[in-house]
């Protein structure tokens, strides 16, 4: 058990211990980017991902207990940000259904850059809508490690530090989730041409 040694303000007690305390604000900054991601894909709203990463940011400066290896601070925010991603859908219910149908019917804008063949513009559109239909098909653990793999370009010993599991679990995830890719890709007759093109 750590000793306990008097709070210099002489409210509290202090922990002595071997653990280090992380400066949550310095952490959060560094992995916001890809946490970001992970909340994206496991939750497929934009508006969500802010929501979240502040729920994830205030637990982590609620923070008190120092982490007894801080090289594992990713895979707790992690962990944090997976939590919070469930208990924002579960508080969503119907309003992230509606919210979900208004994000369905924005469209471009026409001050948008589009090609100046319609025709080109349309097909390149369509694949594209196929390739999102595709990913929401699958599971989001299977989403989630796509899109981080391919959006931030990480090798897999990146993901295996930022997501707390091991490099062969990394490349088994990764495997099967492209099989399962290719799977729905088929089943929406886009070939691997196409996608790789997107």
């Amino acid at each position: 058990m750590a000793m306990m040694t008097p709070h210099p303000t002489g409210h509290e007690p202090e922990a002595r211990s071997d653990a280090v305390q992380v400066d949550w604000s310095t952490a959060l900054a560094a992995h916001d980017r890809w946490l970001r991601t992970v909340v994206c894909a496991r939750l497929g709203e934009p508006q969500a991902i802010d929501e979240v990463m502040q729920e994830v940011a205030l637990a982590a400066l609620r923070q008190h207990a120092p982490l007894a290896d801080p090289s594992k601070t990713g895979a707790w925010l992690y962990r944090l940000a997976v939590r919070y991603s469930l208990l924002y859908r579960r508080k969503q219910g119907r309003r992230r259904k509606l919210v979900n149908r208004y994000v369905e019917r924005c469209q471009p804008g026409e001050a948008d850059a589009r090609p100046s063949d319609p025709l080109g513009w349309l097909l390149h559109e369509e694949r594209r809508g196929q390739i999102r239909q595709a990913l929401s098909r699958l599971a989001e653990r299977d989403r989630e490690i796509l899109l981080l793999k391919y959006t931030e370009d990480w090798s897999y010993r990146a993901l295996a530090e930022h997501l707390g599991v091991r490099e062969s679990a990394v490349e088994t995830r990764l495997h099967r989730a492209r099989q399962r890719l290719r799977t729905e890709l088929a089943a929406l007759n886009v070939t691997p041409a196409d996608a790789a093109a997107e």
